[in-house]
């Protein structure tokens, strides 16, 4: 027998530590090679690390919401061969962060196999239990039929997934009651159906204390930057999408079936383009390390989506170069992939603006926060009816409200007002978002 200690991985792009997310190993337990023990966090991207070997979990380093440094020890396994130096790690490309050890560790700790784990770099953590490989059945089982292993009773550190300790907490049941069906004693999702509910009789019950770790805390780091750092100038105005509505409607009733409706917010993002070349002093990145605004003749759309993790905002690329059928696919397939955590970390990033909406919730006006190194946004609150003059008349029409923040820093308040009043101009005359400059 030999231990073999596994250290952070190197995840790449300077990245110096990563935040302990979830482990999905404890010690004493038997792990396969590239089963998954662990998912970890650094400012780019989520990640999951597979075992490096197969063997028992001897201890681990930290717990979720802890951060620990590259090339630290991270996982400590006792194997059933002495540790080989490994072959050389391949380089990180981009979607996918290489997870190796240091190179003082692959000197003494890698597997005989010469393989070198890595580590998958997905846009967000995953919500579900990671597939792992099967438990083989014991020599000493007097039948050639596979056997079903039986539940294990949860002792020392309860393994399940963050998704199903939030659903336990919220329906007030204890982890250390329940049995698990997953491999090693893991509680899965179906296991929760049948447990007990623990009565929330004192007041002690009737309170939790969750950690901000991972997404949560990213969104919060950065939410907290960019309201700190950017003066933002806030502009709210008022506008007739009575005809936006009436070609929305038109093309949607025009649609084969089965065909996705078409929303605002396509048409308002095709609107806001065209504003954009009038305003390009909108469509800008701030170099804060090198004091430069980085001005953009592509549009890239940042789409703010609300998902189970949190806000994201995956990006709609070069949406300047695509027709509106095309752009509104484009928005329902980035935000998809990002609800639903598959969305890669290039999706992810490299926005140059950035649109958002509260749909059916956008109320009358919002103040929506600068997604920086942006200098703009636009958002978009609720449309309604109500009685306004129209023409001289009091007539019903559908009025939507533009809130937006502009960087004060680099964007004046009379551009910014100015480049509302073109965006709201193409928006009550849908036509001329369409007719070529």
């Amino acid at each position: 027998m030999s231990q073999f200690v596994f250290k952070m991985p190197d995840l790449g792009e300077g990245t110096v530590e990563a935040e302990i997310v979830a482990w999905h190993t404890a010690p004493g337990a038997m792990v396969a090679e590239d089963q998954i023990i662990a998912e970890v966090m650094t400012d780019k991207a989520a990640v999951e690390v597979p075992a490096p070997v197969s063997g028992k979990v001897i201890s681990i380093t930290g717990a979720p919401g802890d951060k620990v440094a590259v090339g630290a020890p991270l996982i400590v396994f006792e194997t059933g061969a002495p540790a080989a130096a490994p072959a050389k790690a391949p380089a990180a490309s981009p979607g996918k962060a290489a997870g190796t050890a240091s190179a003082d560790a692959a000197k003494t700790e890698a597997p005989k196999t010469g393989t070198t784990p890595t580590a998958t770099a997905r846009a967000m953590p995953a919500t579900a239990p990671p597939a792992v490989a099967s438990r083989a059945i014991p020599a000493s089982t007097p039948t050639a039929a596979a056997v079903t292993p039986a539940p294990v009773a949860p002792t020392g550190r309860i393994m399940t997934s963050p998704a199903n300790r939030r659903r336990a907490r919220e329906a007030g049941i204890d982890l250390a009651s329940v049995v698990g069906s997953g491999p090693g004693g893991r509680i899965v999702r179906e296991d929760l159906a049948s447990a007990p509910v623990v009565p929330r009789s004192d007041v002690s019950a009737e309170t939790s204390e969750i950690k901000v770790i991972g997404v949560r805390r990213l969104i919060a780091e950065r939410m907290s930057e960019a309201k700190r750092n950017i003066p933002h100038f806030a502009y709210v105005e008022e506008v007739d999408v009575t005809e936006l509505d009436a070609l929305r409607r038109h093309l949607n009733s025009k649609s084969g079936p089965g065909e996705p409706a078409l929303t605002y917010l396509p048409l308002v993002i095709a609107a806001l383009i065209r504003a954009l070349a009038s305003f390009p002093q909108c469509n800008v990145l701030y170099d804060a390390a090198r004091g430069v605004l980085v001005r953009h003749r592509a549009v890239h759309v940042g789409v703010a989506t609300q998902t189970p993790d949190g806000l994201k905002v995956p990006v709609v690329r070069h949406a300047e170069r695509l027709t509106l059928a095309a752009l509104a696919a484009e928005i329902r397939r980035v935000t998809e992939r990002a609800r639903t955590n598959k969305a890669s970390r290039e999706e992810l990033v490299g926005s140059t603006i950035t649109v958002t909406s509260l749909g059916k919730l956008g109320g009358i006006a919002s103040t929506p926060i600068i997604n920086a190194p942006e200098v703009a946004i636009i958002g978009l609150n609720k449309a309604v009816e109500r009685p306004v003059v129209h023409e001289g008349a009091v007539a019903i029409r559908r009025i939507m409200n533009l809130s937006s923040s502009f960087d004060h820093r680099f964007v004046d308040g009379y551009d910014a007002a100015a480049m509302i009043q073109a965006l709201k101009e193409l928006l009550e005359h849908p036509a001329m978002i369409f007719i070529p400059r």
